[in-house]
């Protein structure tokens, strides 16, 4: 097994939640679904899966409520990986395919 190694600052979101202008440029042209934890509670209580929030909704929701991003979020200039996908951090970390 391959043990990457990425330069990275983080940001605990429980203890400095991101704000909803920051959400916004973070999601930019993206679809926002993408960043919901479809595993959290307030997903499931409000059945997003049937019936997803709108952009503003989302925004607001996830700003409001941190365990609703989807986790972890890495963040290289413009390039963004939403989840766990070694296959992309390698690519990010070795510039390799995967």
């Amino acid at each position: 097994m391959l043990e990457l190694k990425l330069d990275f600052d983080s940001r605990d979101l429980d203890k400095a939640p991101l704000s909803e202008s920051e959400l916004d440029k973070l999601i930019g042209t993206g679809d926002h679904k993408l960043f919901l934890n479809t595993r959290n509670d307030l997903y499931r209580e409000r059945n997003m899966a049937e019936k997803s929030p709108t952009r503003p909704e989302a925004i607001m929701l996830m700003s409001e409520n941190p365990n609703l991003i989807r986790r972890p979020l890495l963040l290289r200039g413009s390039q963004i990986i939403i989840g766990f996908d070694e296959a992309a951090y390698r690519i990010l970390a070795l510039g390799a395919r995967p």
